[in-house]
């Protein structure tokens, strides 16, 4: 870490007085959380989950609180996941769910098998991006110390993800969309070798791995936002989110760190779908103006470098595509993305900020990237050289003061 302004030594005791009232001050704790970042330390709360907009800011209020989210998510489960389990696990059996105004090659868009059918594609892409989540970590494909007992009881005998993945592997085609809209469809041969058995461990019956926990996450986030249901990226954000919650020191709020993921996720999610939206792209709120809105901020901040670029005609989707929709989570390593987090979510114009920390990114490398040709800054762009979130923080920091 740098000993930069952002990392004021008496940050610890700070937090504590901001968080020892009743009634939190939202402007305190965003003021403290931007400038020296979330501690960890076990006694200090949960801050995410407050910045976010979750939990609210009476402290009185929370056990109730919690406990009515929480139990929401649990009837997600039943129903998005135990229900649909239970109806296939008996096929065969009573065949109750083979009738014939429903089959499994009814077409209706109100037919459960083909829903069913739907929600594996979707199940598929999900499972084939949360197996990478941060492949350089161990974390998550360790075994998760609090395995949600709702799925993996014994007693359960139904067809949970993994078993939906692993037969609809085995039995039909991988999809693959990409962001262009081009769909890439590899034979059953492939698909059994997308997964090679060295490369995950199998974890015993009633254990499960953290990458799991993000794909049920994720699974569930789909079926609940049909609109946009899963789009590849999103495991990238709901990574760092579910790891901060996972890795909490209390272990009140590492039990449940699935559904306070989901619930923060869904709230951040709820400001910055749009980006995830191709429909959206050209729009105002879309992905395109804000990559335009980096360069526009680069024109203002450095006029030099704004034409250097534009004069190797590197346009702002070659790179910033990537910072923005994924909100910095593949530049940096994860604890440096909670960190540019922690200051991302204090800002009360959260995603106005991330576009003054891209610009920041670039003013920071501006002498390399002015000496540079076109395949030398396109390297600098697409794997940033800088480590130092703190200085990149400051920075943005400064461009935000005018200076």
């Amino acid at each position: 870490m740098s000993n930069s302004s952002y990392k004021p030594l008496k940050g610890h005791s700070e937090f504590k007085v901001a968080l020892s009232e009743e009634k939190l001050d939202l402007n305190a704790l965003r003021e403290l959380c931007f400038m020296i970042g979330i501690l960890i330390s076990g006694d200090l709360l949960p801050c995410f989950q407050v910045l976010l907009n979750y939990l609210p800011l009476d402290q009185t209020m929370w056990d109730s609180f919690l406990k009515k989210q929480r139990e929401g998510y649990s009837q997600f489960l039943k129903e998005m996941i135990i229900q649909p389990g239970i109806a296939k696990a008996n096929l065969g059996l009573s065949r109750e769910d083979v009738t014939m105004e429903d089959h499994p090659l009814n077409p209706s868009p109100e037919s459960k098998w083909n829903n069913y059918f739907r929600d594996n594609e979707v199940l598929l892409q999900i499972d084939k991006d949360v197996r990478r989540l941060y492949p350089d970590m161990a974390f998550f494909q360790w075994p998760t110390d609090y395995p949600c007992q709702l799925i993996l009881d014994p007693q359960n005998d139904y067809e949970t993800l993994r078993c939906r993945v692993e037969q609809t592997t085995l039995k039909a085609q991988t999809v693959d969309r990409n962001r262009s809209g081009v769909t890439n469809v590899s034979s059953p041969g492939k698909a059994l070798n997308l997964y090679p058995s060295n490369e995950y461990e199998v974890l015993p019956n009633g254990c499960e791995a953290h990458w799991e926990v993000v794909e049920r996450i994720l699974f569930i986030y789909a079926k609940l936002n049909p609109g946009i249901a899963y789009v590849q990226g999103m495991n990238e954000v709901v990574g760092p989110l579910y790891y901060t919650f996972a890795t909490d020191p209390n272990d009140k709020w590492r039990e449940h760190a699935e559904a306070d993921t989901f619930f923060c996720f869904t709230n951040l999610m709820s400001e910055n779908r749009d980006m995830f939206i191709k429909s959206l792209d050209d729009s105002q709120c879309g992905i395109t103006y804000k990559m335009e809105s980096v360069y526009s901020m680069l024109k203002e901040k450095d006029m030099d470098l704004y034409i250097k670029l534009q004069e190797q005609n590197i346009k702002p989707q070659y790179f910033t595509f990537r910072w923005l929709t994924l909100l910095l989570s593949q530049e940096f390593l994860l604890p440096d993305v909670i960190r540019i987090w922690d200051t991302l979510f204090s800002d009360q114009d959260r995603f106005n900020f991330l576009i003054l920390v891209c610009c920041a990114m670039l003013v920071l490398i501006r002498d390399q990237l002015l000496a540079g040709d076109f395949t030398i800054n396109m390297r600098l762009l697409q794997d940033y050289p800088i480590s130092d979130v703190h200085t990149i923080l400051a920075k943005a920091k400064q461009l935000q003061d005018g200076s």
